[in-house]
């Protein structure tokens, strides 16, 4: 398959809308934890909206996460800036392909956990999303320095599409 030459708008589109529902899972997780703790503490649950939230949005994540992964492999994505060291270029692509893998375990282990109250998937889901963040300030991270530092201007492939 040829290299393409940036993302697709169907690529971009889907990674933005990761970023939000991301975010949102982040920001609006509260009402699950305390459900957990419910849970685990045998108490009655209290009907809250957020609960069916996090629930719906994960399973979101994940199925969006696999329409990414074969866009992915269908079309490809963008090589790094020809000037980037051969250590950065292997990093980038290992950090990628660990944000798919990421996206699908936090949801398929938060659902383990509260469908079938498994402590374990519990402790995983909390586990890997807390690596999801790391991965994520990295990424974000990264992504400043090919454009203030680096100046590659890579920031722009998640904005325009490839023609």
């Amino acid at each position: 398959m040829p290299q393409p030459t940036g993302y697709t708008r169907a690529q971009i589109t889907l990674h933005w809308i990761t970023v939000v529902l991301v975010a949102l899972q982040f920001l609006l997780h509260d009402a699950m934890s305390e459900a957990w703790d419910a849970v685990e503490e045998g108490r009655e649950l209290i009907f809250n909206p957020l609960i069916s939230q996090h629930v719906f949005m994960g399973a979101l994540v994940a199925i969006v996460t696999f329409i990414r992964l074969g866009l992915r492999l269908s079309h490809g994505a963008p090589p790094p800036p020809a000037s980037e060291h051969a250590v950065l270029q292997l990093v980038a692509h290992a950090t990628h392909w660990a944000f798919y893998v990421l996206l699908i375990l936090v949801p398929v282990f938060g659902a383990v956990a509260w469908f079938n109250a498994v402590e374990l998937a519990a402790e995983a889901h909390e586990m890997l999303t807390s690596v999801l963040l790391a991965l994520i300030a990295l990424h974000v991270l990264a992504a400043l320095v090919h454009q203030f530092i680096f100046k590659t201007n890579l920031l722009a492939r998640m904005k325009n599409p490839a023609p």
